[in-house]
């Protein structure tokens, strides 16, 4: 992969996991830099082309996941620039596997918009969220405005946004933002058990399942629906729903190839 000189991103593939985990690494508050967001879609991307990397971890170093981006480097691009940011962070929702954002303190800019990208969210009852940017005559622009709306509704978008609120672990949980809200002692084990869930299934069906539930959220319930029926239709052929069949009836856990 390309360098990207200042980048703050780490980029790590287990070797005991079919796992890739990419870590914010700035400590303390890990400010997302432009070459940071450039290197998270060519991270995607490459991920996106190895069938041994199953589930992709996205994760902060130190106690914050990310204050936000660097604002003073906005300063540096150009409007045009700018208006595709949202491109570079959505890299984790266009990823045809799972991923799991692991969240603690401060989530907040870019790095919640990052975190909403993601299929997951674990946070620890210290998570804050927040889109700030209204404190600098701006608006979020990396896909805040539109997934907080899709996902916590019109009112409670304009809620948090225009009043530029500070959202606690507990009502983020209850907005919908958040997938579970972990003791910190627990995180680590909590986040790793549903790695191992997630890596039981086939990852044809995850991609198919991925697939139409967000292309769903643009499209009409006829619209869906069909989609849903072809998806369908195709895994009916698939190798891993024959073996799915065979395991249930032989009452064994599956073995799923991907095919």
């Amino acid at each position: 992969m390309s360098s990207f000189n200042g980048s703050i991103l780490r980029v790590e593939y287990r070797s005991d996991r079919p796992v890739a985990v990419l870590t914010l690494n700035a400590p303390p508050y890990n400010v997302v830099t432009i070459p940071t967001r450039e290197h998270l879609a060519a991270t995607f991307q490459d991920i996106e082309s190895r069938p041994d990397i199953r589930v992709v971890v996205i994760q902060g170093q130190g106690e914050h996941f990310s204050s936000g981006g660097d604002i003073a480097g906005f300063l540096n691009e150009t409007p045009e620039y700018l208006s595709h940011l949202a491109w570079n962070v959505a890299a984790p929702e266009r990823c045809s596997k799972p991923v799991i954002a692991r969240l603690a303190g401060y989530t907040f800019g870019v790095g919640l918009e990052i975190a909403l990208a993601c299929d997951f969210r674990l946070a620890t009852p210290n998570t804050v969220l927040a889109l700030p940017e209204m404190r600098l005559g701006m608006i979020p622009g990396s896909g805040g405005t539109q997934r907080v709306a899709r996902l916590a509704g019109l009112g409670r978008a304009k809620d948090m946004i225009l009043r530029a609120r500070r959202i606690p672990a507990q009502e983020a949980w209850e907005w919908g933002l958040l997938t579970e809200i972990v003791p910190e002692d627990q995180l680590e084990n909590k986040l790793w058990t549903m790695v191992d869930e997630l890596l039981k299934f086939s990852p044809l069906a995850q991609k198919l399942g991925k697939q139409a539930l967000n292309e769903s959220m643009e499209a009409s319930l006829h619209t869906g629906l069909t989609l849903e029926g072809a998806m369908y239709g195709f895994l009916r052929t698939s190798q891993d729903f024959q073996e799915g069949v065979r395991a249930f009836k032989d009452k064994r856990p599956p073995r799923f190839v991907g095919k």
